[in-house]
């Protein structure tokens, strides 16, 4: 079963060092590096807030950037020489972008594959 995600955000903003999106059923935090061009990010962590208040996490990737960085370790002894890519709360997407990147978020978690994908912070 799914439910109704706008995919109009409410707000958005700095809340340092965090790029904070938020919409109708969620917000989703992103980490950019420094200076680095929202319309341009391709490899970020992300903390997504659930309505419920449960915490999820994941890194999202750029399917370039994933080929980047297996160019990047060929020759090298990371992943096998870049022969293959593994992280374990990735998101691969086509398109990079905040709000391409957000867009997505609110697809998974409308259709409810977003269990699936990140994994839940569990506090202690």
């Amino acid at each position: 079963m799914s439910h109704s995600t706008s995919s109009v955000p409410i707000e958005r903003g700095w809340d340092e060092p965090w790029y904070r999106v938020r919409m109708e059923d969620f917000q989703v935090s992103f980490l950019p590096s420094d200076g680095e061009d929202l319309d341009e990010v391709c490899n970020v962590d992300v903390v997504v807030t659930l309505r419920d208040g449960s915490r999820w996490t994941a890194t999202v990737f750029t399917v370039v950037e994933v080929e980047r960085l297996m160019k990047l370790w060929a020759g090298t002894d990371a992943a096998l020489g870049g022969r293959y890519f593994w992280v374990s709360d990735g998101l691969i997407v086509r398109d990079p972008d905040i709000d391409a990147m957000t867009g997505v978020i609110a697809g998974l978690i409308e259709n409810g594959e977003s269990s699936e994908i990140f994994q839940q912070v569990i506090d202690s």
